[in-house]
């Protein structure tokens, strides 16, 4: 089943072209990769899937229902944009968490809220039970009344992660979800990462950790200067790269 249809995305910062006409498909259960260089438009394609941007031109369709049509120049109300970010979670480059609130709160605060505005059924003691056993599934049972500050950059990046699961999205999507992190932090984060594709949770990680999106996504998109030069079976295209310009990139790259 298609779970998420891009096709032909475009956007401008002023006269500068940052996304030439971007399509791809997801299915349920698959994770993507998008690798590339900085300044490919790899984060600026994931803010316009969330609704953090809006793309000039194309359309966006999760399960089937058109989200954004770029020919359709109806501006979206502030509670159409946020019904429409709830088909995706977002975890950040630099965590984002609200330094005032515990670790339980930062992951319960936008679905208690959300339950509040009447978009969803649950009930608060609800709410906060599956808060705390996303906060359990992370690996830190322990630390759900800490504060971000008390909390490593890995632990702190788990709690985004908790907190991106909590509204129960179509699509969980990681910006660099490791760029913040001394590199003895990275490989738990990535661990988690891991396990969620293991169990098939719908995700696209645009990451610079190759040999992990390699062993851990089913397709991998590479982009450059706005396009997606070549994309498919995440092995085939990291190990075997068909355009001059992947083989290029992925010199760079050693196994370490």
């Amino acid at each position: 089943m298609i779970v998420l249809e891009v096709s032909n995305i475009r956007k401008n910062f002023e006269n500068t072209e940052v996304l030439k006409d971007i399509s791809f498909e997801l299915a349920q259960g698959e994770a993507l990769s998008i690798i590339g260089s900085s300044g490919s438009g790899k984060t600026t394609l994931l803010r316009c899937l969330n609704f953090l941007e809006k793309p000039d031109g194309g359309k966006i369709k999760v399960n089937g229902k058109l989200l954004y049509d770029g020919d359709d120049h109806t501006r979206f109300s502030e509670e159409e944009i946020r019904e429409r970010r709830l088909n995706f979670g977002l975890v950040f480059q630099s965590f984002n968490l609200f330094p005032q609130y515990t670790a339980l709160e930062n992951v319960t605060m936008a679905p208690l809220l959300a339950a509040k505005e009447g978009k969803k059924g649950e009930r608060d003691s609800a709410i906060i039970e599956n808060g705390k056993a996303l906060l359990d599934k992370m690996g830190l049972s322990d630390r759900m009344d800490n504060y971000p500050h008390q909390l490593s950059g890995g632990q702190q990046q788990r709690v985004a992660i908790a907190r991106a699961l909590a509204l129960n999205p179509n699509i969980l999507c990681f910006d660099e979800p490791t760029s913040a992190l001394d590199p003895e932090l990275t490989g738990e984060v990535l661990k988690v990462i891991k396990e969620l594709s293991i169990e098939k949770t719908t995700m696209i990680i645009v990451t610079h950790e190759m040999a992990f999106a390699r062993d851990v996504a089913d397709k991998v998109i590479f982009m450059d200067e706005g396009v997606i030069v070549e994309q498919g079976d995440a092995r085939e295209v990291i190990e075997n790269p068909k355009e001059e310009r992947t083989r290029q990139f992925l010199s760079r790259y050693s196994e370490g």
